[in-house]
């Protein structure tokens, strides 16, 4: 069993199993996420027959560092190896200076599958398919060894790498869950974000967990006809059922949700994709982030230029809706989902 993927009163149980008193789980998750021991020989404070013994039922770590990649703007991106050989990526984002003087955010973008099987047409992810889930363990390492690697406190959480979250729901929420315990990382539910291509059985969920975690839905196109051009899934739940399923989210939660919308040139960018995009996101109380495409090798789609960008955003303003441009992070260093695993991948 890996540590990481277990709650503390579940590590206690074990260690109970091996007649270690219950105190020893709290000593033992402090090792892990206040001293961020990476192997029992440095929890110097237990015997080394305890430690022997834990090395014997227990592992550590579920990823490690096989490169990153530093861009200008700071962000960080780290390509990860699980035991199995597979390449994960997650990503590193500080808040963008300058725009405000006390925000101090560190926020990690993390992977929830290896490779993705939903194909949306502007993603790396699912370019080579589909592997497997990742679990709460492999999951929560990422945010460990981004903190270990960087030195940087990470306070925010956005579930928006590889894969599709509510495709590993269980896994997804245990390793959210132990981000936000106490004894972890201390993580508030309000500073976690799950995006979802738009799974409407998921969304349901969601709302009705305990925990105020946000939701960001892909949209990406703001009738059947434009967004089924770039996302499959609008197959299997169109927008009605979609839109149906943000207003129980909505309402069950009390709090706004985001519409991620990535502006892909001649596709989705039209001023009437704008118009519907509003309405839209005044009946389900959402705001918009609009995302001009980050082009990546092997498709051919490409950003609009900045100005109709801003005429998009424009449109949105005007009827009230809280509309973001958003400002390019990580553009010279392949920090789109999946791009620098491809590359890597491809290279081998």
């Amino acid at each position: 069993m890996n540590i990481k993927g277990l709650y503390l009163e579940e590590l206690a149980k074990q260690l109970a199993l091996l007649g270690e008193p219950a105190y020893r789980a709290e000593q033992l998750l402090q090792w892990v996420y206040v001293k961020q021991a990476e192997s029992f020989e440095q929890m110097s404070n237990l015997s080394a027959a305890l430690r022997a013994k834990l090395a014997e039922e227990f592992t550590l770590n579920a990823v490690s560092e096989v490169t990153t990649r530093h861009a200008t703007d700071t962000t960080e991106k780290f390509l990860f190896q699980l035991n199995d050989g597979s390449l994960i990526e997650t990503v590193l984002i500080p808040a963008t200076p300058g725009l405000t003087s006390t925000d101090d955010r560190q926020t990690v973008c993390v992977s929830t599958q290896v490779g993705c099987a939903f194909g949306c047409k502007f993603c790396a992810s699912g370019l080579d398919g589909f592997k497997r889930n990742l679990s709460a363990a492999e999951i929560v390492d990422q945010v460990w060894q981004t903190q270990k690697l960087t030195k940087e406190k990470v306070n925010n959480i956005v579930v928006m790498g590889m894969g599709e979250p509510f495709a590993n729901y269980e896994n997804v929420l245990r390793a959210l869950r132990i981000l936000n315990a106490p004894w972890a990382f201390g993580i508030g539910a309000r500073k976690m974000t799950v995006s979802t291509v738009g799974i409407v059985t998921g969304i349901r969920r969601l709302a009705e967990e305990p925990m105020q975690i946000r939701l960001a839905v892909s949209l990406h196109g703001a009738t059947d006809d434009v967004r089924g051009k770039i996302m499959p899934i609008n197959r299997k739940f169109p927008m009605n059922e979609l839109v149906a399923a943000c207003e129980y989210y909505a309402a069950t939660k009390g709090k706004m949700l985001t519409f991620e919308y990535i502006l892909i040139k001649d596709v989705n960018d039209m001023i009437e994709q704008a118009h519907k995009l509003a309405a839209m996101a005044r009946r389900v109380h959402a705001k918009v982030n609009l995302i001009p495409h980050n082009p990546v090798e092997g498709l051919g789609w490409q950003r609009p230029d900045r100005d109709r960008c801003k005429v998009f955003q424009h449109v949105l303003r005007q009827a009230a809706i809280s509309a973001t441009l958003r400002i390019d992070k990580g553009a010279d260093i392949a920090a789109a989902c999946g791009q620098l695993r491809l590359q890597c991948e491809r290279a081998t």
